[in-house]
């Protein structure tokens, strides 16, 4: 479909206007747009041409050139001549960028569904669908139009269509496909490699150039060092940075640490007090004995890391770069960037932050959204890896290894208590209109709902009746990552990214390392999926969640995602 949509692009092109004219004289021709290319995944000056009246709808991300905020999509009304100069993100995994045009003044348009890309829009007639939904100009409160959802669409528009390219100065081997952006997975890479780097050095600490051993939280050498490590680099940013260190008394009155959160600050500039949180444990499983083994030597799975490349490094750096690009930018909310402690031991680090300092000693603090990372990089686009580390596995019918739990990477969004409702749509339909285009995920991404499922079976039947869609969106009714702590404390709608857990053979393993996360990602010399190093498809995968993850800062930030129930 794709193929054949980038030739009906080609054939419209030197015509104009052969996709829904909507009056005698408009079509595409009669909007000039430069550069004719733009570059994916940054914000960019496009300088619009008007050659006659007409009004455009920008449906992206576009920066306002007053406040600096960005806002989700604007209309531009253009006088004959006119030249209008905006800013806006070009979507980092797609190729094609569409402008609709209509009549000046006009204030409803049609808009894509939140589960299809512009693609499928167009290929499907665009707006000719009486069930398209639409979107209406509303009371203007910066120097951009904003807009909102609408009941009617107001019927055809013109399109103009543009390509967006991304480049980069990486091989593809090395993950170039996904290396350039104002964050890109190439970056996140290297920063999972700076934390989990086993180089042997002489710190006395860990004897690792990485930062290994990060059990628990305070009162561990290991993680205090780490920790170090985070209110250096937050700090760099320009961030506000503070260590939050809760602890406890036991019956006998003795103090016990419990927590060492790392959390950044950047202060909104419109509702300093609505806070909009990042959040990703660094701590990582401790040993249950002195001796920790690889189960790739002994075939046994026992229970402790020093590493923790998948959980939590991954989580960690996503976060991290997350923050440095977004100190970029002027927010309306207080941006907050949070690492916790004790994620392991039963969310301790994030129980303690949002049941004390936030509802206790900030009571006038409301947390409008939180974002979660815990666990990415071991699923799409490797094709779920091989059981045991098994070089050559058994395939099953399907396409995937034999003996092994295969799962999807997961968007878990709550609170969600009924597994047969969405119990907070708003949040369903902005992750679908974000992945869908964007993310250019529209092919592989599904929606989970178990209406006709018990609410133990229900997320793996429906996964199975949908083939086994490689993405998935869903409503959490679980609570093993610090989202919990946010839904259960504060009533704050939560998004979370992650992936295998008990199918991932290094899950809580001394074998979860980076090498061990490539290595399952690795597609070469199989016949399942697209052929791809580890190191590629890790990339991708990263450079997939961060952005999924940023683009839902963006949103939040110009309308918060507030708890439906």
């Amino acid at each position: 479909m794709r193929v054949l949509l980038a030739v009906f692009v080609i054939l419209c092109a030197p015509i104009g206007g052969c996709f829904g004219e909507s009056s005698d004289s408009l079509d595409s021709t009669k909007l000039e747009v430069g550069p004719e290319t733009l570059i994916s995944g940054i914000f960019q000056e496009v300088v619009l041409t008007a050659e006659m009246d007409l009004s455009v709808l920008v449906p992206y991300l576009v920066k306002d050139s007053g406040s600096g905020f960005v806002q989700n999509s604007t209309l531009l009304d253009m006088d004959r001549g006119d030249e209008l100069t905006i800013e806006v993100l070009a979507p980092p995994r797609t190729e094609s960028f569409v402008l609709l045009l209509g009549e000046k003044g006009r204030d409803m348009w049609p808009v894509r569904k939140a589960n299809e890309s512009w693609d499928s829009w167009l290929w499907r007639g665009g707006d000719s669908g009486s069930d398209s939904p639409g979107v209406t100009r509303v009371d203007q409160n910066s120097s951009l139009t904003n807009l909102s959802s609408s009941l009617e669409n107001g019927g055809a528009v013109v399109v103009k269509i543009l390509q967006a390219h991304r480049p980069s100065s990486v091989s593809i081997q090395e993950g170039g496909s996904h290396s350039s952006g104002i964050v890109h997975g190439r970056v996140v890479y290297d920063r999972l490699f700076e934390i989990t780097d086993p180089t042997d050095s002489l710190d006395p600490i860990d004897g690792k150039r990485g930062y290994w051993d990060r059990w628990a939280g305070q009162g561990n050498p290991g993680y205090e060092d780490a920790a170090q490590y985070l209110i250096s680099e937050l700090s760099s940013f320009g961030l506000d940075v503070t260590a939050h260190r809760f602890e406890f008394t036991d019956i006998f009155g003795v103090q016990n640490p419990e927590s060492y959160n790392i959390c950044a600050y950047k202060w909104g500039s419109l509702f300093e007090n609505e806070w909009l949180v990042f959040g990703a444990h660094f701590d990582v499983a401790p040993p249950a004995n002195l001796v920790m083994l690889d189960p790739h030597l002994t075939g046994q799975r026992t229970y402790g890391t020093r590493v923790g490349a998948y959980d939590n490094s991954a989580g960690t750096s996503m976060v991290l770069e997350a923050a440095r690009a977004l100190t970029m930018f002027e927010s309306r909310r207080t941006m907050v960037f949070c690492f916790w402690s004790g994620e392991e031991g039963g969310k301790r680090g994030s129980d303690y932050w949002t049941e004390y300092f936030v509802k206790e000693d900030n009571p006038d603090v409301t947390v409008t959204n939180y974002i979660n990372l815990d666990m990415g990089g071991v699923n799409w686009p490797g094709g779920g890896g091989a059981p045991h580390g098994d070089p050559d596995p058994q395939l099953d019918e399907d396409g995937y290894p034999k003996d092994t739990e295969v799962w999807p990477m997961r968007v878990y969004i709550g609170p969600g208590p009924n597994h047969d409702q969405f119990d907070q749509p708003e949040m369903i339909g902005l992750s679908n209109w974000i992945g869908a285009d964007a993310l250019g995920l529209e092919d592989q991404i599904g929606t989970l709902l178990g209406a006709n499922y018990s609410a133990d079976t229900w997320k793996t039947n429906v996964w199975l009746d949908m083939d086994r869609p490689e993405v998935i969106v869903y409503e959490d009714t679980t609570a093993r990552s610090d989202h919990a702590s946010f839904q259960d404390n504060l009533g704050t709608v939560t998004l979370g990214f992650g992936g295998l857990v008990d199918g991932y053979w290094c899950y809580h393993q001394t074998c979860d390392t980076l090498e061990e996360m490539e290595q399952w990602m690795d597609t070469t010399g199989k016949n399942y999926g697209e052929e791809n190093t580890g190191v590629a498809n890790l990339v991708n995968s990263l450079d997939m969640i961060t952005w999924w993850a940023l683009m839902t800062f963006f949103h939040c930030d110009e309308s918060p995602v507030l708890n439906a129930l």
